[in-house]
């Protein structure tokens, strides 16, 4: 007896097809699943046995072979569990094969039960491209799948389910489309939570509306975690296909819950310090996605910057250019995405209080040095941002008055964002950060005399091409902020103050 049922499979962020054939004959009684399958996947054979016994149904007393094809794919995981069992019920008779435009894909436990498994919105999103009519899934990821318009999903929870709807017994029903929650901001940090640092709030203001990555400098207790940490709460929303990007992203790593499917509101990452290459850009034998992944569209926060592992770092520098990280091993390639803002944060030295005006600072020189150099230089370049964080004066702490709070400063922000919207309309760019090179001059376009005066400014700083592009798209944000479609003089010197600190520090 043959049969034949779809299924779908993961490597990364890729998604492929996955056909479960079954062959059952005559012979020695065995059970033997060949196509390249990983250890999860040899052990099905165990959870399929008790799941059948569980179902009243006995196991085959015969020659039982499972193909996973194509067999030049390694297959990994048990989310094949639920199309190999469907194979050996409709190999055995007891109920009706699935059209071929019908893919299954799940755990099943051993008392039978259809369990919750990673990665299935992009394995939806290749199941819709294929053209397939439905997929069976697993109930806890029903909301997670059906969020995709144009395929039916039906959600199961157990085996027994399964069987007595191809047996016409107890049809199931699509699941109806999920629908994307409004994005809550978390009230509980606020930026009216901070106070002072007025300086500093305008500086992230003009990050989170450029999409700019920053770099905050201060003495202990300034408050620069704090600030980083209230940047969630005045970042745009996720636009629909960025959710889905990022929500790709977390299925796999494992990080959705029912309560929270989809994910509306941009990630924000903060990795401890003592984090590991493979953790910060991603790694494993099967490639896993990194913290710098996993904050796609959205917020890598990298608190005491200089305690990082210098190598590890410098590692961040090729994904902060390229939008991306490529990861290669024998079993093959994965590129996973990596748009990020990237806020650090760090003291200017060992004690925290070199450059303090009223503490003073108990490193040597050298010391000051190598804790700086920890930092290199093309890592700082790619800040856009230097922001000196002072420290709160008594005045602030114990005024009565109000600050502004995080919904004020994310209307300007989201104003700033619409005409970027507008402006970038067609082309794969969202934000200022990410305008091409070849198009700075098309869309920051120069009032008489702002060129010359640039010119000056970057001679005397010495600046690198880098730095230029990156203080010509600062000043194109503020520009927007201020409503103006021409970059003024004034522009670029708010852009380029915020430059500076490395000269200071590192100069």
């Amino acid at each position: 007896m043959f049969s034949k049922i779809a299924s779908l499979g993961l490597f990364g962020l890729n998604a492929f097809k996955v056909d479960v054939e079954i062959d059952i004959s005559r012979g020695a009684p065995h059970f033997d699943i060949v196509g390249l399958p990983d250890a999860v996947v040899r052990e099905s054979r165990e959870r399929i046995r008790s799941a059948l016994r569980a179902c009243c149904i006995n196991f085959p007393i015969a020659s039982v072979m499972i193909n996973l094809a194509p067999a030049d794919t390694k297959k990994s995981g048990s989310v094949h569990d639920m199309a190999i069992f469907m194979a050996i019920v409709c190999g055995l008779g007891l109920a009706r094969v699935p059209d071929e435009d019908t893919a299954f894909i799940g755990e099943i436990s051993l008392n039978g039960d259809i369990r919750r498994i990673n990665g299935v919105l992009p394995m939806i999103i290749l199941a819709k491209e294929l053209g397939m009519r439905a997929v069976f899934v697993p109930f806890e990821n029903a909301d997670e799948a059906s969020v995709i318009e144009g395929i039916e999903i039906y959600a199961v929870k157990n085996s027994e389910q399964l069987i007595k709807h191809f047996r016409g017994e107890e049809k199931l029903s699509p699941c109806k489309r999920y629908e994307l929650p409004e994005t809550l901001y978390n009230e509980t940090s606020d930026f009216s939570d901070v106070r002072g640092q007025q300086s500093a709030k305008k500086a992230l203001e003009i990050a989170a509306a450029g999409g700019h990555n920053a770099l905050l400098i201060g003495s202990p207790g300034s408050g620069k975690s704090m600030l980083a940490k209230r940047m969630p709460s005045i970042l745009p929303p996720l636009t629909f296909d960025e959710s889905l990007e990022t929500t790709k992203i977390h299925s796999i790593s494992g990080l959705l819950t029912p309560e929270m499917p989809i994910i509306t509101k941009r990630p924000f990452r903060s990795p401890h310090h003592t984090i590991s290459t493979a953790g910060l850009v991603g790694g494993g034998t099967v490639p896993h996605p990194g913290e710098v992944s996993l904050a796609h569209n959205g917020l890598l926060f990298l608190d005491e910057l200089a305690e990082f592992d210098k190598h590890t770092l410098d590692i961040l520098r090729q994904p902060l250019e390229d939008g991306k990280v490529t990861i290669s091993r024998a079993s093959g390639t994965v590129t996973y995405p990596s748009v990020i803002m990237l806020i650090g944060a760090m003291n200017p030295c060992p004690c925290g209080y070199y450059g303090h005006p009223k503490r003073k600072c108990t490193c040597s020189q050298n010391k000051v040095s190598a804790y700086l150099s920890k930092v290199s230089g093309p890592l700082l370049d790619r800040f856009d941002l230097h922001i000196e964080v002072a420290p709160v004066e008594f005045a602030d702490l114990s005024s009565k008055a109000d600050e502004e709070p995080s919904s004020e400063i994310r209307k300007r922000v989201m104003s700033a964002r619409k005409i970027q919207e507008e402006r970038f309309r067609g082309l794969d760019v969202n934000c200022n950060a990410l305008i091409p090179p070849d198009k700075l001059q098309e869309f920051c376009p120069l009032e008489d005399g702002a060129e010359e005066y640039f010119r000056k400014v970057f001679e005397k700083l010495g600046m690198s091409a880098r730095a230029y592009n990156r203080i010509m798209k600062v000043a194109r944000t503020i520009a927007d902020l201020n409503g103006s479609e021409v970059i003024k003089k004034k522009h670029i010197a708010s852009a380029s103050q915020y430059r500076t600190l490395d000269r200071r520090y590192w100069g």
